[in-house]
């Protein structure tokens, strides 16, 4: 009878254990698709939902990370036309990250999201801004240590070096570089993993579909936003750039 109660215990863990995975693989796809939808209402709900989820139960780290995952979709969408939103949404992304790596500083995905949210952080807060992307590179390569091959830590790399270099500099070529390795090495990874965060794809390859339209090759670029719609096939945003492509 011992024996019966303890498997009847451990697959019961087994099945708590499920549900939490299976739980953060349809927060994760709710937040990627209210964001690539552009749908704000359905962004604010989660919000509100995960908010609450996390008072009951402060210590979920998984939790604490999809709500920071969500807020920094709410912040992009806010953007420059509701500034004081977008801000309080990325300041908010970095405090619930902060005990999530104070239980786990190597938890490299953590890291990666944190540094996202402080460089977002400082376009709205021009007087700290020089500490918030200070923070921010320190945290990605604190990543980048941890996780050399991560997808989203390149893509995040490419992308602060694309924006901070010069055209026709080594910087932006080794950027690109990057970029180009970043989509590789989502190509690797699981888009539609339950138990890690998958988010990233769709969105790199439009970034390298956009870079490689402004580099006069239209084929490739036509290529990858094509590829990012087949991995978020409600993107708008890689809708309104291939109809664009179209066009011209």
């Amino acid at each position: 009878m011992f024996v019966a109660r303890k498997l009847t215990v451990s697959a019961l863990l087994l099945l708590a254990a499920a549900s939490w995975a299976q739980q953060g693989g349809d927060l994760q796809a709710q937040i990627l698709y209210a964001f690539q939808t552009e749908d704000t209402n359905s962004l604010a709900n989660l919000i509100q939902d995960l908010t609450a989820q996390v008072k009951e139960d402060a210590g979920e780290a998984s939790l604490r990370y999809h709500l920071a995952h969500a807020q920094y979709r709410r912040g992009l969408l806010a953007g420059g036309a509701h500034p004081r939103e977008a801000e309080a949404a990325f300041a908010d992304c970095v405090d619930r990250l902060k005990p999530v790596l104070s239980q786990d500083v190597k938890s490299a995905e953590a890291l990666i999201l944190q540094s996202a949210c402080y460089a977002e952080l400082a376009n709205y807060r021009k007087i700290e801004s020089v500490l918030l992307r200070a923070r921010s590179d320190e945290r990605l390569k604190a990543a980048l240590a941890l996780a050399p091959r991560n997808p989203r830590a390149v893509f995040l790399s490419s992308m602060k070096d694309l924006n901070q270099g010069q055209p026709g500099a080594a910087q932006p070529q080794h950027a690109f570089a990057q970029l180009q390795l970043a989509a590789q090495l989502f190509d690797a990874s699981s888009a539609t993993s339950i138990d890690t965060p998958g988010w990233g794809h769709a969105e790199a390859y439009l970034v390298l579909g956009r870079e490689l339209q402004a580099r006069g090759d239209q084929v490739g670029a036509r290529n990858w936003i094509e590829k990012s719609l087949i991995a978020a096939p409600d993107y708008k945003a890689a809708q309104r750039q291939l109809a664009l492509l179209v066009r011209r």
